[in-house]
């Protein structure tokens, strides 16, 4: 069909023709807008086909053993051939195990007590304790009701025991859920949509700020002005802390009043780690802004980083159920880390020692972000 046979057309149709053929031009002049038409789709059946796993398997555990015994070897060469559970320590006291599940390095502990064994083989059912970190229920229920018959079985194989013996349960297995006894999903929420609503909104309003001052014409105003790009930068993001404070204020309280959500730890502690956390979004907010032609583009590059955010980070899912790749994009994320510091704050107990690795994670995330930001902005102005 050629150019001259479309102005033939009616003319409401010719018309219409043109609008469709411009937009169309002007898309494909606005590369970041094409990009994300193409990418968003792509990314999402990525990770929804292949990272997104609501059964999760190795998840870390670490065992306590108070005696080397061959019963004891089979219960954790159970657990290592399950792919369940992956032994990732050998703690040696039940401080040490208590400091592993409070950091988050750890989803369950097994404890072998002493004179395990030989209980065993008299046949007076001993007990074995087994700690599952239940801050996330789904992360830990299908794992915990594998348990009995995964060791059942390694015992049962057991040619040293009895046959009376392998075929009742030859010990008791007592659970303990820890931080979430009643598996109560809210607990899990609550402190995880306190993060994410926080990315959310600093994203915006930071990623909007440089390009807002450029389509109204008053970044030039601002330019002839003494004042250094790192001082902007600053200037720009300090009233959105408030802001950002003013929210978490009220998701706690909201949560607390509504759903019961405790704060087991340091109030000042969280206080400051969410600081921390608000001035890392807000910088990567603000690294988005100089580098957005107009406002259109930089809500869409918000969102394409708030989407991995929300799926790669536990929030929806479970963290230690997703492949090795997910997880390293997950820990170059500022959520990731957050959602390990509000939980263990507030369901755990956990104070900064726990919690210094995810501490030092979003602040080097930060700097970085702030480094880029004044770069690109200094370039911007040139």
């Amino acid at each position: 069909m050629s150019a001259l046979s479309i102005w033939r057309w009616p003319g409401p149709v010719t018309r219409t023709v043109a609008m469709f053929i411009k937009e169309f031009i002007q898309l494909r002049r606005d590369r970041l807008t094409f990009a994300t038409m193409i990418f968003i789709p792509i990314m999402q059946l990525t990770l929804f086909g292949f990272a997104i796993n609501t059964t999760p398997r190795h998840l870390p555990t670490a065992v306590l053993v108070y005696e080397e015994s061959d019963i004891g070897r089979s219960i954790l060469a159970a657990l290592t051939n399950t792919s369940y559970f992956q032994l990732v320590q050998v703690a040696h006291s039940e401080a040490e195990m208590d400091h592993l599940m409070r950091s988050g390095k750890i989803l369950f502990g097994v404890e072998i007590p002493a004179g395990f064994e030989r209980a065993v083989r008299r046949g007076d059912r001993p007990a074995l304790l087994v700690a599952a970190d239940a801050s996330d229920p789904v992360a830990s229920g299908t794992a915990l009701g594998a348990l009995q018959g995964i060791i059942t079985t390694a015992l049962a194989r057991d040619r040293g025991l009895p046959e009376t013996i392998q075929s009742v349960p030859a010990f008791e297995i007592r659970q303990h859920r820890r931080y979430n006894p009643a598996a109560d999903t809210s607990l899990n929420i609550v402190p995880g949509l306190l993060g994410v609503i926080l990315t959310m909104t600093m994203l915006i309003f930071t990623a909007l700020s440089v390009t807002r001052e450029i389509e109204r014409g008053t970044m030039e105003s601002l330019l002839s002005m003494p004042i250094e790009p790192v001082e902007i930068m600053i200037g720009k993001i300090s009233p959105y802390i408030v802001i950002g404070f003013i929210q978490a204020l009220l998701i706690l309280v909201f949560g607390r009043l509504m759903f019961g959500v405790p704060i087991a730890g340091n109030v000042w502690l969280l206080a400051a780690l969410s600081t921390l956390f608000i001035a890392t979004n807000l910088s990567i907010g603000y690294t988005f802004s100089t580098i957005a032609q107009n406002q259109l583009q930089a809500i869409q590059m918000s969102f394409m980083f708030f989407l991995p955010n929300i799926l790669l980070s536990g929030f929806m899912f479970p963290f230690a159920g997703m492949p090795r790749w997910a997880q390293a994009i997950g820990e170059m994320l500022p959520l990731t880390h957050y959602l390990r510091i509000v939980r263990g704050i507030m369901l755990k107990g956990a104070d900064f020692y726990d919690l210094r690795l995810e501490a030092l994670a979003l602040l080097v995330l930060m700097l970085v972000a702030m480094t880029l930001a004044v770069r690109r902005f200094r370039r911007t102005l040139d």
